[in-house]
């Protein structure tokens, strides 16, 4: 049964439920320790964008030269899945393919062939129990698995390695920020469409555009500021996402996402293991290193005052509509981009994840909030209150 501040990652569904004591992310985490354990160290402050993105060995931002049909953006990590498949190097994949009974629902798969990796491209949105596969994955012998989830599963999945019998666990992490329930993702869609069972894509850009594919071929493009998000319920993202303070998935080997992409995927290699399932493109994939630009205070600052007024009960005050087409032409061009907008989105989370707790969870932030959470707000005057740390 899901308990309070969960996004039902699978344990609870296990053998021993118990085991979300110490493996949820959402009671008392300890991101340092978990670092040294996965990674071999922590954060090293010596490297400023570690403070924002976890301990990483290379940063890029890659393509596949030849894109996958159906994929997000090129297919890299659905790729990486079928090479380990291929290779040998596991014998099952952990992740998520389209629920048949909608396309928009992750269901929990276990994929021992690679060509049925394809299944499983493109983005789903809603809870889905991910790590209750891994009992069915030891009953059927499998020694060497990889595990492709998002951060709350992957918390659960390190706090938990070791006890789990794998002779290697290989993970690739997915970035994730505000997800919701299947049917409050519906509820987004239909106000984006006449008819929303048209929209077959979906995708958040860092060009500040929401893209939109639909069934007949066409392309659509809504601009961030042009979002109907005024008319979506007050509680359409859940705590959890609002409080969640591992936006880019700091404990997986490699983490796979589009924050700092510029229009590509943005890559974060953490570790040995992560360099080796990285290798396995060989030439398949173009890199090259993440730009940034535009400065990110003065959007950060905005979004800081919007979630105080959210947090308090209060309207959010939005930009008046006749200057929308405006600021939305212009932030892809004066706003930041690539690693500065990685950066801002990362100051968001934590800006976010403090306010809400203090509103709704109080007693939970000295729990929850490690120490790189309170140094990435510190910059916008917010500091640990009494009791607090």
């Amino acid at each position: 049964m899901r308990r309070d501040l969960c996004t039902d990652c699978g344990v609870s569904r296990t053998a021993r439920p118990g085991d979300c004591g110490h493996a949820c992310q959402f009671l008392k985490p300890d991101y340092p320790a978990m670092e040294r354990r996965v990674h071999g160290r922590a954060r090293d402050p010596a490297r400023p964008d570690e403070r924002f993105f976890g301990p990483f060995q290379q940063m890029v931002r890659a393509a596949l030269k030849a894109p996958r049909p159906g994929a997000q953006w090129t297919g890299i990590t659905t790729r990486l899945g079928e090479r380990l498949l291929e290779t040998g190097m596991v014998d099952a994949v952990l992740t998520m393919a389209p629920d048949p009974s909608d396309v928009w629902r992750p269901k929990p798969v276990l994929v021992t062939k690679p060509e049925a990796m394809a299944q499983c491209r493109g983005m789903r949105m809603g809870w889905a129990p991910l790590l209750a596969l891994l009992e069915p994955a030891r009953a059927q012998g499998f020694e060497k698995i990889a595990v492709i989830g998002i951060p709350c599963q992957i918390h659960a999945l390190r706090a938990l390695e070791d006890d789990l019998g794998f002779e290697k666990i290989y993970v690739v992490g997915t970035p994730c920020s505000d997800n919701t329930t299947t049917e409050r993702f519906h509820e987004f869609l239909a106000l984006l469409a006449d008819d929303p069972s048209t929209i077959t894509y979906l995708e958040f850009r860092a060009d500040y555009c929401v893209e939109l594919r639909f069934s007949d071929g066409s392309e659509k493009r809504v601009p961030f500021l042009m979002l109907p998000l005024s008319k979506l319920p007050r509680d359409f993202f859940p705590l959890t996402c609002r409080t969640c303070v591992d936006y880019t998935n700091t404990l997986a080997d490699i983490t796979v996402g589009y924050m700092g992409g510029e229009g590509e995927q943005w890559l974060l290699v953490r570790n040995d293991r992560g360099a080796e399932i990285l290798s396995l493109l060989g030439d398949e994939v173009r890199t090259a290193p993440p730009g940034s630009a535009g400065k990110r205070a003065a959007p950060v600052k905005g979004f800081l005052k919007n979630t105080e007024r959210a947090a308090g009960g209060l309207p959010v005050r939005g930009t008046p509509n006749f200057l929308r087409p405006l600021v939305a032409w212009l932030m892809p061009k004066i706003g930041p981009r690539g690693l500065e907008f990685a950066r801002a989105r990362v100051e968001m989370k934590a800006i976010e994840t403090i306010l809400h707790l203090r509103r709704e969870r109080p007693r939970r932030i000295r729990h929850m909030v490690p120490q790189h959470v309170w140094d990435l707000v510190a910059p916008y005057g917010i500091s640990p209150g009494e009791g607090e740390k």
